[in-house]
């Protein structure tokens, strides 16, 4: 049978929180409690959810570029509030996947292809921050590995007015279906 997962992107301290290193601020803390909702529909559901989360050292060179966020063992690096919690609760569940990444897509030098093919993962689902950066890297990661893709926009927040361009440009560049939270939670 088909599944489907939930790739919950970058939802940590550093580009949540209002002291976060990278922030997105109040409207990525405004979708914690659906994402939450979603991921429970998605366990209940047997499907498959993968917590993606940015990986750095100390030294990246990402930093070159970024101000320095989700550093390994940080604050910064740990699931934002309710979302940690929630975390906490379901970790040991056999579909929750936690996926560290080095880069901006989750599929990058990860095992994620394989823990979704492994899984016979169809269908992924992508929430969280940033939309115009991970989330749209990640959605190209899973479209070019073949997997049908989805962008629960109402559960995607960005610190730049980019929001609705990104998510026109998943539609039209990788056939991405755009979706809601009442679509996803209601409907599966």
């Amino acid at each position: 049978m088909n599944k489907r997962a939930l790739l919950v992107v970058d939802m940590s301290h550093d580009f949540v929180a209002d002291d976060g290193g990278l922030t997105v601020g109040k409207s990525a803390q405004e979708i914690v409690s659906d994402i939450i909702k979603t991921a429970n529909t998605f366990l209940e559901n047997e499907d498959i959810v993968a917590v993606c989360m940015d990986a750095h050292t100390e030294d990246d060179p990402h930093f070159e570029l970024w101000p320095k966020h989700n550093v390994i063992g940080t604050k910064g690096q740990q699931l934002y509030g309710e979302l940690g919690t929630w975390y906490d609760t379901y970790k040991e569940h056999e579909n929750l996947f936690y996926i560290p990444k080095p880069e901006y897509d989750a599929f990058f030098q990860t095992d994620l292809e394989e823990k979704l093919v492994a899984a016979n993962v169809r269908d992924v689902f992508v929430v969280g921050v940033c939309t115009d950066i991970c989330n749209f890297l990640t959605v190209y990661g899973a479209y070019a590995r073949g997997f049908k893709t989805f962008a629960i926009e109402d559960q995607m927040a960005t610190f730049t007015g980019n929001q609705e361009m990104f998510l026109k440009q998943m539609e039209a560049i990788f056939k991405t279906t755009i979706v809601n939270t009442s679509d996803v939670v209601y409907k599966l």
